[in-house]
């Protein structure tokens, strides 16, 4: 794919002090090398183990299987592939220096690399978005909630985006300059230093997202509270202005112009409440009404105040998956704009590879996320693992141990 061999071998001189995953061989240790690999195989084996389970989970249990939690299998899914088959191809190259499983796969690594890591952060965006909508759109969220199709076309939608993002790129740039700039024993991108291509790929990539998340989050953040303000009387009001809300909850319409259409609805509940008549007191007529309006007002306040305790969760727990994945990424995406411009002169080989890994971690990341703010997937898991104790919780009693 070169040109000849010299051009070759001065391209390797060149890049050499720009590339990032020199071999660690002449910096570290056989001890600290040994680590170094134990550490990768075992976040490798943590990332397949954690998103698998999320696999499980949607197949095992139905009640995960709604619109909402799709995109987070959606997410593993993505995380699952870059624990497979993105770490285990790298840790020899990371440790060694040397890429030795030939040009085809390293396009092919590249390609998945790109593409994993890039539909990860496009689905943490998917997310946000719908949980966005869940909170501040809950009425036409509901209504599109069995459309299947909605969210399978965003499922794919994702894939389509990320692999146009960078994959042409990765495929194409050397055909189009005519000559290719990575040496044969290495395999990185060949716009790995160009960089008004990564300022724009990054912006897309990264940026972006991360204005987009940021968005969701503080209209979330801002409807609960001004859901909050309002006070409970406010938010204990049943609805008045639509007649199909007043003919469902079985109370007469305001205005209505048909006095039998709010006795036969008022009547037809007053024999499922039965309320008491206290002696001396309203007509029987006057305190069924009474005792509805004031059962329903609390039904309705009830219902009310869950709705905001559920999307106080769901703002919690999307802020803390966000929070994660801008630590994880915001160093990489940094650093890698700062050390294409520097043509990798002023970025240490040892720093720009941490953040490199911290980027990973993200995937394996994720699925401890997911229990911990989610409760249909911690006994989800808990089934999974535990099946006896899920069983037992199940159940109602309190478990032993």
């Amino acid at each position: 794919m070169h040109n000849s061999t010299a051009e070759a071998l001065h391209a390797a001189a060149t890049r050499n002090e720009t590339w990032p995953s020199q071999s660690p061989s002449s910096e570290f240790s056989l001890g600290v090398l040994v680590l170094l690999a134990f550490l990768m195989v075992l976040l490798s084996l943590v990332t397949i183990l954690g998103n698998i389970l999320v696999i499980l989970a949607f197949i095992m249990d139905r009640n995960l299987r709604h619109r909402s939690n799709y995109f987070f299998l959606n997410l593993a899914v993505s995380d699952f592939a870059v624990g497979a088959f993105c770490m285990p191809l790298y840790i020899p190259y990371a440790l060694t220096g040397t890429w030795h499983l030939g040009r085809s796969l390293c396009k092919l690594w590249l390609v998945m690399d790109y593409l994993l890591c890039t539909a990860s952060v496009f689905n943490i965006v998917l997310i946000s978005y719908d949980r966005f909508l869940s909170v501040t759109k809950a009425v036409s969220y509901r209504a599109r909630q069995g459309i299947t199709s909605s969210p399978a076309i965003k499922m794919v939608a994702i894939w389509v985006f990320a692999f146009l993002l960078y994959c042409p790129a990765i495929l194409l740039w050397e055909h189009v300059a005519g000559h290719s700039v990575v040496a044969a024993d290495q395999c990185y991108a060949e716009f790995f230093d160009n960089w008004y291509f990564l300022l724009c790929a990054s912006t897309l990539e990264f940026f972006v997202p991360l204005l987009l998340v940021t968005y969701f989050n503080m209209h979330i953040f801002h409807n609960i509270q001004r859901r909050q303000r309002r006070g409970s009387v406010q938010d204990c009001e049943p609805p008045r202005r639509s007649s199909l809300s007043w003919r469902f909850c079985g109370l007469p319409r305001p205005g209505a112009s048909s006095s039998s259409e709010a006795e036969d609805s008022v009547s037809s509940l007053s024999r499922s409440w039965r309320p008491a008549v206290v002696a001396n007191g309203p007509s029987r007529t006057e305190t069924s009404s009474t005792a509805l309006k004031r059962n329903f007002s609390a039904s309705f306040c009830s219902s009310t105040g869950s709705k905001l305790q559920r999307d106080k969760k769901i703002a919690k727990s999307l802020a803390i998956i966000v929070c994660v994945f801008t630590i994880c990424w915001a160093p990489y995406s940094l650093l890698m704009i700062i050390r294409g411009a520097c043509q990798g002169k002023c970025i240490h080989s040892s720093l720009y590879e941490a953040t490199f890994w911290l980027l990973w971690i993200n995937s394996s990341l994720n699925p401890f996320l997911y229990p911990l703010c989610h409760l249909r997937f911690r006994m989800a898991f808990l089934k999974i693992l535990c099946p006896k104790k899920f069983a037992t919780l199940r159940s109602g009693n309190t478990p032993s141990s």
